[in-house]
């Protein structure tokens, strides 16, 4: 006669328990890893691909607005320093023995140069001129991405330099783009310049410096 045994029903319902929870974990973690994962891949792509200044090198972002108002600013400035100065030095001093300001090392001597800053190259006056007109030009375009401020600053002075003695030069006997510029500032042992040559020198030391520093028009910083 064959025995037949039989199981407990509660040892059926102990497996069923065991297995269970493993399998339901199994299928409710997939959905949530699937999103994880792409919620990663998503925010890598994103970190990738937004060219946000925080993802690159913030070195090499231009920050901020352009700076024509500070170029336009600096640059007015100095024109009308250097318009003014001429103006008084004409009308009171020309024709009138030098002024002495700190012994014979510093004068104020009106003197009218056909040349180019501190009495350089005289007769290339109508070649100055329009080199004056170039540099002018070139300016302009810089502007179009300046967004760095000791640029504006620097440019600033080359274009008000720039436009103070092309005015004479414009306006100024014996004729247009053949006029002579007003020099007074003399000292001793040296050439005879204007306010003018001197925003121009200024704005070419700052843009050599900051040449030498890797900072570029547009505000970014280059290396090497």
């Amino acid at each position: 006669m064959r025995t037949t045994v039989s199981y407990p029903r509660h040892v059926n319902e102990v497996e069923r328990a065991i297995e269970t929870p493993g399998d339901d974990e199994a299928a409710a973690g997939r959905p949530e890893n699937a999103a994880g994962n792409g919620a990663n891949e998503t925010g890598a792509a994103d970190a990738q691909g937004t060219g946000e200044p925080g993802a690159g090198d913030p070195e090499h972002t231009p920050k901020g607005r352009r700076r024509i108002p500070v170029l336009l600013g600096v640059a007015a400035v100095a024109y009308s320093l250097d318009l003014v100065s001429k103006l008084i030095v004409v009308a009171y001093l020309e024709h009138r023995a030098p002024i002495e300001l700190i012994g014979r090392w510093l004068q104020f001597e009106v003197v009218r140069n056909r040349g180019a800053a501190f009495g350089v190259g005289e007769a290339l006056t109508l070649v100055l001129t329009a080199i004056a007109v170039v540099v002018i030009v070139v300016i302009a375009r810089i502007a179009r991405k300046l967004y760095s401020t000791p640029w504006a600053v620097a440019l600033g002075l080359l274009l008000g330099g720039a436009f103070g003695n092309l005015t004479d030069r414009l306006f100024r006997s014996p004729g247009v783009f053949r006029g002579a510029v007003v020099d007074f500032i003399a000292p001793e042992h040296f050439a005879v310049f204007n306010l003018a040559d001197s925003a121009i020198v200024c704005g070419g030391i700052l843009i050599v410096l900051l040449s030498f520093r890797g900072l570029d028009p547009d505000g970014t910083v280059h290396k090497g």
